[in-house]
């Protein structure tokens, strides 16, 4: 296998079983109510006490993490730009896959000791949003954190855990967390077909035997497929990226989208502003860990099935 082939098939296993959202279902451990997923949450998601106290180590990074943060929230002229920063705080951090999932009841996981690339985009636009909030401590970052990770802000739960990236972006847009840009990059929309992980379902321990959690994810992909057809994600082409280059900020969300069939996107990461005006991106890197590769369409172009990329602003707190 090619080392490109090698790291696609990591970050496939390591994004999917991170992210895997099933809407609706209710499994005897960890579920979201049927309440929740019909109605948006307006009360902060429910997060275990044990989350919000730490241990020393977590805490510690934290604090440095928040120091970097608020040291910028003067000079960054968006949200997006002290993600840039928080970012760059965090280069060299190792890789982490499956995360999300090793403990064996759903909790929200929080690690600042290194990343996969979805878990690096949460925690850089928690943090940034937690220096531009009046509540800066740990537990209001952990229930930022929450409140992007799981579907209409919470409550924790695998169900409600936002698997597929595009489904990320349209729910976190939804809360005004982000704004999905596509009509104005000249996007094309992306296919409807939502189900590699049903039609994957051995490579997830939470719902390889469970066919309670089976039949959820099945009616989550029937739901975000029906989204799409009605209000499609775009996509930019691997080839048009340098030409929007003006047209991309500091921070701003990208989505690697992947060709392999019924999956959206294989890899994240956020834009990062050279002073020259070029685009690169940071990203949490298979091989390097937090890294930024300096050019952005270079980068797409060389790694095998990603086609392209879907982009999302993030918004200040009102």
């Amino acid at each position: 296998m090619s080392p490109r082939l090698r790291m696609l098939s990591v970050v496939l296993s390591g994004l999917l079983v991170g992210l895997s959202s099933v809407g609706g279902c209710q499994p005897a451990s960890d579920a979201a109510s049927d309440a929740s997923v019909s109605q948006p949450s307006t009360a902060p998601p429910t997060v275990r006490d044990s989350v919000l106290s730490p241990p020393d180590t977590t805490a510690d990074r934290f604090e440095a993490a928040l120091q970097v943060a608020l040291s910028h929230r003067g000079d960054a002229g968006s949200i997006g730009a002290l993600m840039q920063a928080v970012g760059r705080h965090f280069r060299g951090r190792p890789y982490r896959t499956g995360t999300l999932d090793a403990p064996a009841t759903e909790t929200l996981v929080v690690r600042l000791d290194g990343f996969d690339c979805v878990t690096f985009v949460e925690t850089t636009l928690a943090l940034a949003r937690s220096a531009r909030a009046p509540d800066t401590t740990y537990a209001g970052f952990a229930r930022r954190l929450a409140e992007q990770r799981y579907r209409d802000g919470g409550p924790v739960g695998y169900c409600g855990r936002l698997h597929y990236f595009t489904e990320w972006l349209t729910d976190n847009a939804d809360r005004g967390h982000v704004r999905r840009l596509g009509p104005e990059l000249e996007g094309r929309p992306l296919r409807d077909t939502l189900d590699f992980m049903s039609t994957h379902r051995s490579a997830y321990a939470r719902f390889a035997t469970n066919d309670s959690l089976f039949a959820c994810v099945q009616d989550m992909e029937a739901r975000l497929q029906a989204q799409q057809r009605r209000n499609p994600v775009r996509y930019v082409p691997q080839d048009s990226i340098r030409a929007v280059y003006d047209q991309l900020q500091a921070g701003d969300v990208v989505a690697l989208v992947s060709s392999i069939d019924g999956l959206d996107v294989a890899h994240t990461g956020l834009v990062y502003a050279h002073p020259d005006g070029g685009r690169g991106l940071l990203h949490a890197s298979l091989s390097d860990g937090v890294v930024v590769s300096p050019d952005l369409q270079r980068y797409v172009q060389t790694i095998d099935r990603q086609i392209g990329m879907v982009v999302a602003r993030p918004q200040s707190i009102q």
